[in-house]
């Protein structure tokens, strides 16, 4: 599968983060977003960065830009739940309003160790949408699908009986070199007591 990236020029008042996102004001902007990809005339499907599936209707990814809108299309997305604290690309919510998507947004702010911060009561309402489903299929996304992503799918996987080492192997399967101790620590420590009552009808890993 081949992508095929135009260049765009990046105004001077932007700012690349560590994970290799452009900030522009409250909304995000990727090199490489481009529009779609094409091959001999034909469009292209091409996931956002680091997309995979999580589960039966449950989908994982960094932050879907232009040239992914028809591969989401493919998945015929009822929810995306967006764990970034900024306004919503405009292109994005088109995409969604045009496709009958609702938009599910928790933001938690992003951050290096040590000054990481994650809040446990938003971890917490995030997981509800993804039990829940009415609302799947689902795509959860942060920047670049790594830490906030990785962070609610390990204390999915808690709900679902994984062992700790599981989880932390999937989480570091997505970090790789950017693997935090301070998510995974959060991850160990959540407490899912409190969600264990909602349903995981739609997992593959639910115990009887």
């Amino acid at each position: 599968m081949k992508f095929e990236a135009r260049k765009h020029g990046i105004p001077t008042d932007m700012e690349e983060d560590d994970d290799g996102e452009v900030i522009f004001g409250k909304s995000y902007y990727h090199p490489k977003a481009a529009g779609p990809a094409r091959e001999g005339g034909e469009e292209l499907f091409v996931p956002p960065l680091n997309f995979a599936i999580v589960d039966n209707g449950v989908f994982r990814s960094g932050f879907p830009d232009v040239a992914n809108f028809s591969f989401l299309q493919t998945l015929k997305l009822r929810s995306v739940l967006c764990l970034c604290p900024e306004q919503y690309p405009e292109a994005n919510m088109d995409f969604l309003r045009s496709n009958g998507i609702r938009l599910f947004q928790f933001g938690i702010e992003g951050a290096k160790e040590p000054f990481v911060n994650i809040p446990e009561d938003t971890i917490r309402e995030a997981l509800k949408v993804v039990l829940d489903v009415q609302n799947h299929p689902l795509l959860i996304h942060c920047k670049s699908g790594k830490h906030r992503t990785g962070c609610v799918v390990g204390c999915l996987r808690k709900l679902q009986r994984w062992c700790l080492t599981s989880v932390f192997h999937e989480y570091q399967r997505f970090a790789a070199a950017k693997t935090r101790v301070s998510d995974q620590r959060f991850m160990e420590l959540f407490d899912i007591s409190s969600l264990n009552h909602l349903p995981l009808s739609f997992s593959c890993s639910r115990t009887p």
